[in-house]
């Protein structure tokens, strides 16, 4: 029995993700050294404390806890603690707690926000390409138009001059 308690142990201690587990009241009862790493804290001074102190809006954790019901892949952003995490909430009926696993999403989600940055400037771009070819074409069909003009206004003339001479 003490065994598995130790290898429970190491492998909570050793988890990558945060691990939090919180009481009915929504209070911090445990946390693994990852979650500490991620929430920039550490347990001793979480221990007890209500969740949304931390977290802010907790009702996920309230709504898995009083449905009885898992909350799987809700990400959210913590922009305090520079972090982004997908979420799985459980609750633990026998314990009567609720539990938490945070697997941190920042770099994925900096990447996906930075190709929607350069998405949305290379639509930017393209937009000032279009808009300047446009104007551009405009301005040689009015130049066009301008020539054209001139050109049958001369060739006008100088078919009447040629009438004029014909009728002479």
């Amino acid at each position: 029995m003490e065994t598995s308690t130790t290898l429970w142990k190491v492998l909570w201690d050793h988890d990558p993700n945060g691990l939090l587990v919180l009481d009915e009241q929504l209070h911090i009862k445990l946390v693994n050294r990852a979650f500490c790493r991620m929430f920039k804290t550490d347990s001793t001074t979480l221990a007890g404390r209500p969740a949304q102190d931390l977290l802010g809006d907790v009702s996920d954790f309230q709504q898995a806890l009083q449905e009885q019901m898992e909350i799987i892949g809700h990400e959210e952003t913590y922009p305090q603690f520079n972090l982004h995490a997908r979420k799985v909430i459980f609750p633990v009926p026998d314990e009567k707690v609720v539990a938490g696993i945070f697997v941190d999403m920042t770099s994925e989600w900096k990447q996906r926000q930075e190709l929607q940055e350069l998405k949305r400037q290379a639509i930017q771009e393209v937009r000032q390409v279009v808009d300047k070819q446009m104007s551009v074409a405009q301005e040689i069909a009015g130049l066009l138009g301008e020539t054209t003009a001139e050109t049958k206004v001369c060739l006008l003339r100088l078919l009447e001059m040629l009438r004029r001479e014909d009728a002479s």
